[in-house]
């Protein structure tokens, strides 16, 4: 039985005269008895949306919604309802699971806070679509990076060959005009040791992230984080370039580690503290590597090096917008008043950094290094 044919069954059996309102005890028997394809978890979920109700029923909409998985502003409201009068069928206890349901488990455990979460996320999910995004930006990033290392003969400090900074994808002050550079230098990198770093966290955070939230959601923070981070350095640090994805990569992990100390007690992946403090030192070891190339490199250059700026904006735009995001899971961010309010600061962000682009730069006779 398809979803229209389902939809039109419960609205004929269980709500004839159109009320709007359907009991949920009813809903599960009609639902065991035509033996109608219903994942446990939605189930779970409906009898905790009819908690609110006096006489155990659920409107017509909410089910609707629930039955099309579509994301709900009710879907918080079930989840904290759920946890108080659902029994709790823990995910790890299940045997008998093949690998890829193995990894989906392991993938709700390390993103979502919640049990009801979990098993919502382990049942409604489906591998098409894949986590695509993530792995097309992280293959480009290590063919671009393999070309440019044939090319040049050099993988290590990559910046400082006197070619590599012609290449069309790198952000260079005097290149400003050409915005595609402004997002295109995500592609580069300074390094073998960036690089590796940046396409590590990428696949082990991006891609659950991406796995559990959608593409949409995971693809505007990465590109929000990418695109403050060069018009970070465009404002405060103008005489540099800029190459690595560190902007998109630190907004998708500011974003989980905030979103984890947020829901401390909820979350159950192991070796927390550990694991923290492991991705802090890392995290602060790549932002220190960079300050030091930035001011102290340890070859002779033609020019300043790649800022460091991105690091900083990617963080500030994961901890703000990211969070929002990562803790939104199936519900509407246009029905929040706090998502529409990060939005505007970032657009205002955004306009404030192009007036500064296309007119600071004259008015303060910034002297910019001759571009390649």
């Amino acid at each position: 039985m398809d979803r229209s044919s389902m939809l039109r069954l419960i609205q004929g059996q269980l709500d004839p005269e159109n009320t709007g309102f359907v009991c949920a005890k009813t809903f599960a028997a009609l639902v065991n008895d035509h033996e109608l394809p219903l994942d446990p978890a939605k189930l779970e979920m409906l009898f905790a949306l009819s908690q609110g109700n006096e006489e155990g029923q659920i409107c017509y909409s909410q089910l609707v919604d629930l039955i099309s998985s579509k994301r709900s502003s009710s879907f918080r409201r079930a989840i904290t309802s759920g946890q108080r009068a659902l029994p709790r069928d823990v995910l790890l206890d299940q045997d008998g699971l093949g690998i890829y349901k193995r990894f989906v488990r392991y993938v709700a455990y390390e993103i979502l806070p919640g049990e009801m979460e979990r098993r919502w996320y382990f049942y409604q999910h489906r591998p098409c679509p894949p986590p695509i995004f993530m792995a097309v930006v992280t293959l480009t990033q290590i063919i671009v990076f393999l070309c440019y290392g044939i090319k040049l003969n050099k993988w290590v400090l990559q910046t400082y060959h006197p070619e590599y900074m012609k290449s069309p994808l790198v952000y260079h002050p005097g290149h400003r005009a050409r915005a595609w550079r402004f997002l295109t230098y995500m592609f580069m990198h300074v390094g073998l040791e960036q690089l590796g770093f940046n396409t590590l966290l990428q696949l082990m955070i991006g891609v659950p992230l991406e796995m559990v939230h959608g593409i949409l959601r995971i693809s505007f923070l990465y590109l929000a984080g990418v695109l403050a981070g060069s018009l970070a350095v465009s404002v405060t640090d103008m005489r540099a370039p800029l190459v690595g994805g560190s902007g998109g990569v630190y907004a998708l992990c500011s974003a989980h580690l905030a979103n984890v100390v947020m829901n401390w007690a909820g979350m159950r992946c192991p070796y927390k503290v550990l694991r923290m403090i492991l991705a802090l030192v890392c995290m602060s070891s790549e932002v220190g590597r960079a300050v030091w190339l930035r001011f102290s490199p340890p070859l002779p250059a033609a020019g300043p090096q790649p800022s460091f700026m991105a690091h900083l904006a990617g963080a500030a735009v994961g901890v703000s917008m990211g969070l929002t995001i990562l803790r939104s899971y199936e519900e509407n961010l246009q029905d929040q008043c706090g998502w529409w309010v990060i939005l505007l600061c970032y657009a205002t962000f955004l306009a404030f950094a192009i007036f500064w682009n296309v007119f600071a730069y004259d008015l303060l006779g910034v002297q910019i290094p001759h571009p390649p």
